[in-house]
């Protein structure tokens, strides 16, 4: 069960107490619903949130700022230490780990007499990320388990926090149904249904969240979000706003990876 699942569960169930004790008294008791993790940390007491593969708008640190947001609600919501340390560039990781000295050689021989067997390991050099196709051949990282397994032996063997991030500018036209009021002949007011055309502007955040294990640098679990935002087109809305607007729905699903939630409502019984 989803908070929001529970959320609407109990308030539907208060809404039908209330219209059956119409005539009676009513008292509310506030509950709790727990919310179940997804997984098991208990074998871990420390947590590194070491950085994420991103790209998309330049106008946003996205590894920066995930990295800073996780470890802040991680503080706060979850009984794992977090661990302090510089996030990791793993895009130029990436590049270090995956491309090779054999692929760059090759990328350098083109301009001479590269041969076909070096020109095709050149084009295995990383993408520039732009879109969220761009992220796949940089997933090869997390199937590091020697690379993750050093970095937790660095960091005394913490669950390791990790992923793939992608914040992007992204732009939609179409019709947009508002209410709009009207007066008839005689001054009564109206409100009804209007479609317009329109064309929207806003930012798109897709984020792979990987769980891997420091003891031995194996992935034990990932989560894939995706969020929108469009904005109408007078709007302006700055990038670093809309990335923590779009980040409100990821992080409680992460949190609920890690950790019981818990959903607060109210019960109503008839007196």
């Amino acid at each position: 069960m989803t908070a929001r699942t529970a959320a609407r569960i109990l308030s539907f169930a208060g809404f039908a107490a209330c219209t059956a004790a119409a005539c009676g008294s009513i008292v509310e008791i506030p509950i709790e619903t727990p919310i179940q993790a997804k997984l098991d940390v208990s074998a871990f007491s420390r947590v590194l949130v070491a950085g994420f593969v991103a790209g998309g708008s330049d106008d946003v640190d996205t590894n920066l700022e995930t990295v800073r947001l996780l470890r802040s609600q991680l503080r706060t919501k979850s009984n794992l230490r977090v661990i302090d340390a510089d996030p990791m560039p793993l895009v130029q990781v990436a590049k270090d780990e995956l491309e090779g000295p054999a692929s760059r050689d090759a990328a350098t021989a083109t301009n001479g007499s590269a041969s076909p067997a070096e020109q095709s390991k050149s084009d295995d050099t990383l993408p520039e990320i732009k879109t969220e196709k761009d992220l796949e051949p940089y997933e090869r990282l997390f199937a590091d388990a020697d690379f993750w397994k050093r970095i937790g032996e660095e960091y005394q063997n913490p669950l390791i926090v990790t992923g793939t991030v992608l914040f992007a500018p992204q732009s939609r036209a179409g019709f947009v149904q508002r209410e709009q009021e009207v007066f008839d002949q005689l001054g009564r007011r109206r409100v009804v249904p209007v479609r317009t055309y329109q064309e929207r502007k806003g930012f798109i955040l897709a984020q792979k969240i990987i769980f891997i294990d420091g003891r031995s640098g194996a992935t034990i679990h990932s989560e894939t979000f995706r969020e929108e935002r469009l904005y109408n087109q007078n709007q302006n809305t700055p990038a670093l706003s809309s990335y923590f607007e779009l980040m409100d729905g990821i992080v409680p699903k992460f949190l609920n990876t890690l950790s019981t939630q818990k959903v607060r409502g109210t019960r109503v019984l008839l007196q």
